[in-house]
């Protein structure tokens, strides 16, 4: 996966991105969770299969390393 997404700041304002290309992961996770399939997402971004699995375990990771605390009640 680190090898297909790269986050820097000078290229989309520091969003992580497919390699070679300025298509956010968020773009491709939300394309997908919108109803495109994976085909559609590759033929409308020009990516490979491997770049939007790579796309869906970051973001995976990302909700993985998320806490979550309840609020005080009361």
């Amino acid at each position: 996966m680190e090898e297909r997404i790269v986050i820097d700041p000078r290229i989309c304002h520091g969003k992580p991105i497919i390699r070679g290309t300025r298509t956010p992961v968020a773009i491709v996770v939300g394309s997908l969770g919108g109803g495109m399939t994976f085909e559609e997402v590759q033929r409308e971004y020009d990516l490979t299969a491997e770049d939007i699995r790579a796309a869906l375990a970051f973001a995976a990771r990302l909700v993985e390393q998320e806490q979550h605390r309840p609020l005080p009640v009361g």
